[in-house]
């Protein structure tokens, strides 16, 4: 979805720095006034930007009902993240969006029982979804959570989940780590068996992401469990570039992800080329 306001550059100021796991941290951010840059919907990008160093396309990890301020829970994984890794509370960085078309949680989702399926990093794409349903939870039935990492120290906001997730009505949360560890005292394994171990609802919709192997492997036991392609969502961010629409290296088979996304139903994807 090409917005002319994701053109705009904004410049905006670090508040807050959170350790989140070993190579994962959040940043809150607001514009040099001191307010909320800009409003968005949840699944939403924002072209994080550091002026002689690069840009990137982030997800924003906040509900739009977070009012004072946005957050970005960000990998060090590259030149941009590796520089916001080290920068300081009221250190200024650049902004472009909102960017893409978000989940349809006014729409597809509205009054349904919601899955939420994620792995590592993929739980701050979906974060935004859950709080906003969280914060309008008489729009939204049962919710689900089913969410693993390498270890308990690689859960990105596993605090949150545990102690404002979990006691919230009608909300599970199902935690896994791949190996066995000491202090552990959950569900140890990958994401894809555990949902099988789990025998979620096939009424439920579907939103999920995480590494391309949990996408594929998952979305085959969904649809052996007899979920439809229809029912299920995933957010293809990491595929994005400019996000405008203009350089072309987004294209997925017949879709471009920050035009058409990068939030899609698989019925929209059809068959993933082989790449993914």
């Amino acid at each position: 979805m090409e917005n002319n306001e994701s053109f705009i550059p904004y410049v905006g100021k670090i508040i807050d720095i959170k350790q989140e796991t070993p190579d994962v941290k959040t940043f809150s951010v607001v514009g040099l006034d001191g307010k909320k840059l800009f409003n968005h919907i949840p699944g939403q990008c924002a072209m994080l930007i550091v002026p002689g160093v690069g840009e990137s396309m982030i997800s924003i990890t906040s509900s739009p009902t977070l009012e004072t301020h946005m957050e970005f829970s960000i990998k060090k994984c590259g030149c941009v993240t590796s520089w916001l890794h080290n920068a300081e509370v009221g250190q200024q960085i650049c902004l472009r969006g909102p960017v893409g078309n978000g989940f349809p949680v006014e729409g597809a989702l509205k009054g349904k029982d919601i899955l939420v399926i994620a792995g590592g990093i993929g739980l701050a794409p979906v974060h935004s979804v859950v709080n906003y349903m969280l914060d309008h939870r008489e729009n939204y039935g049962k919710i689900q959570v089913i969410y693993g990492s390498r270890s308990k120290a690689d859960l990105v906001r596993y605090e949150e989940l545990e102690k404002v997730w979990k006691n919230q009505p009608n909300c599970s949360i199902d935690l896994t780590i791949d190996r066995p560890e000491e202090g552990w005292d959950g569900h140890v394994g990958f994401v894809p068996p555990f949902i099988t171990e789990l025998n979620p609802d096939p009424g439920m919709t579907v939103i999920m992401c995480g590494p391309p192997i949990l996408i594929h492997m998952s979305l085959k036991i969904l649809k052996d469990l007899g979920f439809k392609d229809t029912q299920i969502y995933t957010t293809m961010e990491m595929r994005m570039k400019c996000g405008i629409g203009k350089c072309g290296r987004c294209n997925i088979g017949d879709k471009f992800v920050c035009k058409d996304g990068p939030v899609f139903s698989f019925d929209q994807l059809g068959e993933l080329p082989p790449e993914y």
